[in-house]
């Protein structure tokens, strides 16, 4: 018997922000006896699964690692295929996408992309522009430590021409230099194929996100394990720092 969670989901307290680390695509197919890339296509299927399920919950933003600058480093072959993957199933998918009010977003080292396959996903954004519900946002090309490291260099590019006094900055003005601005934090990462870490992805952002691993690969994650994870989150205590009677407990004013 299979427990039913979107059934027992408060429609009150879904996760603004789910951040998802989509691995176990090649473990997955060579499980079964397939080439690395059948893993890949199927994991396309999953992202379009999860994606509806994301928008029917009423998530505002679906953070996908998609492809990180760790990722340049794999055979020339499996690169050109997961590019070549990624362009031609987002194409594919925006229709859908405009039809169901999802915007498409993407972070990440975007010049280090093949300039046609940036040029099409370019377009497929722009494409989705008008769209006012989920946010689906590709982190392609992406690693938190490039991330940071960008933002340290806007910030000391302004401080050099007169521009930021060093007392000036505050937690504020690295999170607005990062590439998620303006997006709030992960409210809960989604990890699967049951590794335990977080793979040099919003590192930043992070800092008091929820995280649920689960040992299913990505191609066989489904809507319903998306809605145990969302589940799961709603049964946990955030604290912030704070402890767990400050948080069930708060004053009137404000100062726990």
């Amino acid at each position: 018997m299979t427990t039913d969670y979107r059934s027992q989901i408060d429609p009150d307290r879904v996760p603004r922000h789910v951040a998802v680390i989509m691995d176990g695509n090649g473990r997955w197919a060579r499980e079964k006896g397939m080439d690395r890339s059948a893993g890949h296509v199927e994991g396309v299927n999953t992202v379009r699964r999860i994606t509806e399920i994301a928008s029917a919950l009423g998530v505002d933003y679906l953070t996908l690692y998609t492809f990180s600058t760790e990722n340049w480093r794999r055979p020339h072959a499996e690169v050109d295929m997961l590019m070549h993957l990624i362009v031609t199933a987002i194409e594919r998918e925006t229709p859908d996408l405009i039809r169901n009010n999802v915007r498409l977003l993407m972070i990440g080292e975007s010049e280090r992309l093949p300039a046609e396959s940036l040029e099409r996903l370019r377009r497929c954004m722009a494409d989705t522009a008008h769209c006012t519900g989920l946010r689906l946002v590709l982190a392609l090309s992406y690693s938190s430590r490039w991330e940071i490291t960008e933002a340290c260099r806007r910030i000391a590019a302004e401080a050099a021409a007169g521009q930021l006094r060093p007392e000036e900055i505050d937690e504020n003005t690295i999170s607005s230099r990062l590439a998620t601005a303006g997006m709030p934090d992960p409210d809960l990462l989604i990890r699967t194929g049951g590794d335990m870490r977080i793979s040099n992805f919003l590192l930043w952002q992070l800092a008091y996100t929820e995280i649920y691993v689960t040992a299913k690969y990505w191609p066989d994650f489904g809507k319903d394990d998306f809605c145990k994870a969302v589940y799961d989150f709603q049964h946990r205590e955030r604290r912030f720092g704070l402890t767990g009677d400050q948080v069930r407990n708060p004053q009137p004013d404000g100062s726990n």
